[in-house]
Order: structure tokens, then C-alpha cells, then sequence
């Protein structure tokens, strides 16, 4: 079975630009953080003065995709996404916000963790999409 997950991690969906970035076939996006599963960038349309996104480079549909064979994943998505806050020098782990959109809630069809700092900064405007345990935002 191990084989089979490594072929799909190889796969990649054309039309989708989060398995291009991921892939490195984007060149506008900057990756911030890369490991043999996952990457992180920048979201382009931030709600928080740190609003990153942390992606596997298999193509995952959404958190309603996930199986108990992703906890793994999911784990290293969370350290991934405290890392990368760690490194832009985030120091208050507290006031932070690390969660998955459901659908019909997400933009894009690929499995992506937002991570947002501060919290108390997030955008008036944007609050409503980042509600803990709301059907919006499942939070981890």
C-alpha cells in the first residue's frame, strides 16, 4: 500500500495550481517552507498580517477527503504551518489559527491548512470565514 500512496504523490493535476506550486511548475509563487510532502506559501488573499497556507504535494480533494491514514499528514501540516510562524518570528503560539474550509466553503480543490497570526488581527471583513467550529472552518 505504501507503493501505491508514493504513485499518487506523483500525480499531478494540471489544472490545479496548488498541485502546480507544490510541484514547482509555478514560478509567481514563493515557497516559503518545503518538505517531501508538503510546502507552504503565502495565501494571496491574506486575512491576517500572517496568513500562510500549508499544502500537501498530493493532490487531496479537501478535509472531507482525509482517511484515518492521514493523521500523519495532518500532523505535519500543524508543525509545518507553527514552523513557518516560528520563523516570521510569531512568539504568542496563542494567538494563532490553524484550520481546513470545508466544501462548499473552499476555493480551491486541493487540501490546504490555513495559518493565520495573529488572531486578533484577522480582518473584520474576513472574520466570518475563520469561526472555529463553524461547517465553514474545522479548526486542528
Amino acid at each position: 500500500m505504501a507503493g501505491n500512496e508514493s504513485d499518487l504523490s506523483k500525480e499531478i493535476d494540471k489544472t490545479c495550481i496548488f498541485c502546480l506550486i507544490a510541484n514547482d511548475q509555478d514560478k509567481e509563487t514563493e515557497v516559503i517552507k518545503k518538505s517531501k510532502e508538503l510546502v507552504c506559501f503565502r495565501d494571496i488573499y491574506p486575512a491576517a498580517p500572517h496568513h500562510y497556507l500549508v499544502v500537501p504535494i498530493q493532490h487531496i480533494h479537501s478535509c472531507n477527503s482525509l482517511h484515518r491514514g492521514h493523521i500523519g499528514l495532518v500532523k505535519q501540516m500543524v508543525e509545518m504551518g507553527n514552523a513557518v510562524l516560528q520563523d516570521q518570528g510569531i512568539t504568542d503560539m496563542k494567538d494563532i489559527r490553524l484550520g481546513f474550509h470545508q466544501p462548499p466553503y473552499t476555493s480551491i480543490d486541493h487540501l490546504h491548512l490555513h495559518v493565520l497570526a495573529p488572531t486578533s488581527k484577522i480582518s473584520e471583513y474576513m472574520q466570518y470565514k475563520f469561526i472555529p467550529g463553524t461547517n465553514r472552518f474545522v479548526t486542528v
